[in-house]
């Protein structure tokens, strides 16, 4: 979710002022022309729209607490709080959900614009709107008059000012809009299908259940991949890598389809207060800035402090004073494609369903481009299952969000579950209020939610869990695969009943985790997903609670932080095996990277599996996961630059993968191997080895994790700027120093519960964190701690744009105090707002 710090680098169109800025040193001119729309944090302002005073305390880390005498006057300072902190980031949210980016950016973003809005985003927000209760509306309505209060009285954010950028009013269907970009991402199916779809026209059908594993107990998916038996995808193949190029760009902006999370939940009876503790770390793209906006509300109505998104009322996950309440991604597969046979007629397009020709839908959109004079015009078209994603798509994607391209003898239909009316925005705002678990229980069991979560939850006395999210029942196949549309047979018949979604109360085992993984029994009647993600964060939970006695935050804070990788034992067991390290042995016999070869295998033979940034054992791991990559499917897949393999590798990152399933015992037979499995794994310890020589040194002694693994905390603007115009895009690069941090050494992998994914097969550049980490102590006098990955607001200019950053590497903490005492000596800066007279 990279939104749109990008926007404050949009000025740069004007090449003389990147010139002055440069010769004349660029920060201090930076700094005082940002510095011109940052407001102050404390004093007296009169905000018209409020009955009442309303004071909005900071703290040392410019972190809010917003006192509020009535409800009313508490989400509209809320809101007005939000924009002062983030109303760069929350119009881009706004732009991406409504697919008018381009208007803002130019041509570089119309690939977004176009995918967005051919999801037709717009129906989804209108529909959860609608579906909306009056007091939620009232809520809403607040909110936006904050933010336009704001908007009316405050220095537009110099970086929309200098695009010449004039945003219109917020409405309340804004934070709609908002609201379901962020759960577009939670739902990753569509992505995997694309990439699958892109893997099957290069290889045989027989062989793609080998690349898209389930879960390590599960059978491989191959009556699955039967659905694409006889399918000339290869007709269709320029779609297809059009549609995945596009979804991966559309990814780097808002959650992506491998977001992940780590939370988890312990019972009095294992801590030794003797009270529940609770703690959620969630896992989301290095971005600058972070997606969180933390924030402590308070009025006599309702309090509560923790992760908020601006743009949307409310606290996310955190703490309310009687709950706590922490989220993980399910991996629900609540999105299909469905492939449809298609014909055009002189009066419309056709699709063929159960033996007949039926008309397609259309809808016609319009997209204003900034610098071009035409309005560009798209017309969908819609199938029972969905839009077609043929043909929507321009050029190479700038974003992960959006899919590759895909011709057109095979339409591609898109089903996602979030179409239907339900009750979302009331039982997300009841849960923010509630005052136990059983109250959410309740709220969560019969109410049906667009947002698919593993909600922990814990009161004084009580923890527990509860699946959320809408779950598609499919008349046959379990949606892994692209399905054939023309027959009806693989059609969805309704939705899970949320009564008969997973939930757990006050387990005898004392604790409920979850970390993306599979969290119910492999013979779940229902399938929540085939996309898992990998299981190792959930086994060192589980080893850390097993280990810990009287159980205590600073046991969370260190599971939290531990960088310990499981996943070393199944390398350990593939490479150090005796047969196949005799064979290994063998081949090396005459290479001059031999004696550092058995110097890397000596290395991991003695690894604690700890990945430390200084770790020799770790940065030979994380190179032979590297080069594994390429020597395992490459030459199968048409070489490492062929779109199946760049498909695989963005696999990789979503799930349970065929690079990790590759080493364990039940793929030795995989044809991936082509029969000389042990000659593969020797090649690939001598070319890890090659790596790291390369990056680290000739020296065993100098091979370091944090020389290959490094955090850069990145601007949209940055990543964006390979695919703008000369001007825009040099100037962007000239002055990225003053908008992006980085590089530092960062510890940990895809597989460690302090998490920091890398690209395996690609580069070692992390690319997902923690991006906030809370713990909750009900056993403390002050049960709220927590940390951003960066600062609160989105002005480079301001001390709190990166004063988070060092905080999140140290591994520190703040307090969100709740008692009036402590209050007290915590915030050192107030601003009072104060109704008109």
């Amino acid at each position: 979710m990279r939104i749109f710090s990008f926007f404050r680098l949009k000025f740069l169109a004007v090449f003389i002022i990147v010139l002055c800025f440069i010769i004349c040193g660029c920060s201090s001119l930076l700094n005082m022309s940002f510095s011109k729309s940052l407001p102050p944090m404390d004093g007296e302002q009169i905000v018209p729209g409020i009955s009442q005073k309303v004071t909005v305390k900071r703290d040392n880390m410019g972190i809010p607490l917003i006192e509020a005498a009535n409800m009313d006057d508490l989400i509209f300072a809320m809101g007005y709080v939000s924009a002062y902190d983030r109303f760069t980031q929350m119009e881009g949210f706004r732009l991406v959900g409504k697919g008018r980016l381009s208007e803002l950016i130019g041509k570089a973003t119309l690939e977004i614009d176009i995918f967005m809005r051919a999801l037709n985003i717009k129906q989804v927000a209108e529909t959860l709107y609608g579906s909306a209760s009056p007091e939620i509306r009232h809520i809403l309505d607040n909110y936006s008059n904050g933010v336009n209060a704001y908007l009316a009285n405050a220095p537009l954010p110099m970086t929309l000012k200098m695009a010449g950028h004039k945003p219109e009013p917020w409405k309340p269907i804004d934070c709609v809009y908002v609201f379901v970009v962020l759960t577009l991402g939670l739902g990753q199916n569509l992505h995997e299908e694309i990439d699958m779809l892109n893997i099957a026209k290069q290889i045989d059908v027989d062989k793609l259940a080998w690349l898209f594993p389930i879960y390590p107990d599960e059978p491989l998916p191959f009556d699955e991949m039967k659905k694409l038996k006889g399918l000339d995808l290869k007709s269709a193949s320029l779609d297809i890598e059009k549609l995945r190029q596009i979804s991966s760009r559309v990814n780097q902006i808002i959650i992506p389809a491998a977001a992940a999370s780590n939370n988890w939940v312990v019972s009095g009876k294992l801590t030794k207060s003797g009270k529940p503790i609770l703690a959620n770390d969630t896992h989301l793209p290095l971005t600058m800035p972070s997606i969180w906006h933390m924030m402590h509300l308070k009025c006599p109505e309702i309090e509560g402090a923790g992760i908020a998104i601006a743009g949307v009322p409310g606290i996310i996950a955190g703490y309310n004073g009687n709950i706590a309440v922490g989220m993980t991604m399910v991996m629900a597969d609540n999105q299909d494609l469905f492939l449809e046979k298609l014909k055009q007629e002189s009066d419309s397009l056709y699709y063929l369903y159960e033996d007949k020709w039926h008309k397609a839908t259309s809808r016609q959109e319009e997209f204003k481009v900034k610098g071009q004079k035409d309005i560009i015009t798209k017309i969908f078209h819609e199938t029972r299952h969905g839009v077609l994603l043929n043909n929507i798509l321009t050029d190479q994607p700038r974003h992960h969000l959006v899919p590759m391209p895909v011709n057109q003898t095979l339409g591609i239909a898109f089903s996602w579950a979030a179409r239907e009316p339900d009750r979302t925005m009331d039982a997300f705002f009841s849960i923010m209020r509630a005052k136990s678990v059983d109250e959410i229980l309740k709220y969560t069991s019969q109410d049906t939610s667009i947002i698919p979560l593993n909600l922990v939850m814990a009161n004084k006395n009580d923890i527990a869990w509860q699946v959320t999210g809408r779950y598609p029942l499919r008349k046959k196949g379990r949606g892994l695969c692209p399905s054939p549309g023309w027959t009806g047979e693989y059609n969805w018949k309704g939705f899970l009943d949320p009564a008969l979604h997973p939930s757990l109360k006050n387990p005898e085992k004392g604790y409920i985790g979850t970390a993306n993984h599979r969290t119910v029994p492999a013979d779940f009647p229902h399938i929540l997903t085939s996309s898992w993600y990998y299981p190792d964060r959930a086994e060192r939970i589980d080893q850390m609670m097993k280990a810990a006695n009287d159980y205590t935050a600073e046991n969370a804070k260190a599971m939290q932080l531990d960088v310990y990788s499981p996943f070393v034992e199944v390398i350990k067991t593939a490479l150090l095996n005796e047969q196949t390290l005799k064979e290994m042995t063998a081949f090396w016999k005459d290479s001059k990277q031999s004696p550092n070869a058995e110097k890397a295998m000596a290395l991991l033979r003695h690894f604690d599996g700890m990945m430390r940034v200084d770790s020799a054992g770790a940065a030979f791991c994380g190179a032979f996961l590297f080069s594994l990559s390429k020597n395992l499917f490459a030459e199968e897949l048409g070489g490492t630059e062929s779109q199946a393999y760049q498909s695989l590798l963005e696999t990789f990152l979503m799930k349970y993968s065929a690079l990790h399933d590759h080493l364990t015992d039940r793929c030795k037979d995989s044809p991936f191997w082509r029969g000389k499995r042990s000659q593969i794994l020797a090649q690939t310890v001598l070319d890890a080895v090659t790596l790291l020589e390369k990056r680290c040194g000739n020296n065993t002694e100098d091979w370091q994790w944090g020389k290959l693994h490094t955090y850069y905390w990145k601007t949209d603007g940055t990543l964006l700027a390979d695919y703008m115009d000369f001007v825009p895009k040099n100037g962007i690069k000239l002055l990225s120093g003053y908008f992006d941090r980085g590089p530092y050494p960062a510890p940990g992998d895809h597989t460690t519960l302090n998490v920091s994914a890398y690209h395996p097969g690609k580069d070692f550049d992390v690319w997902l964190i923690p991006e906030m980490r809370i713990i909750v102590d009900f056993g403390s006098d002050e049960p709220l701690i927590g940390i951003n990955s960066t600062g609160q607001s989105d002005n480079p200019s301001s001390p709190h744009y990166d004063d988070g950053i060092t905080a999140y590497r140290e591994g520190r903490y703040q307090n969100f105090p709740f008692k009036e005492e402590n209050i007290k000596t915590h915030y050192t800066k107030t601003l009072t707002l104060l109704p008109k007279q």
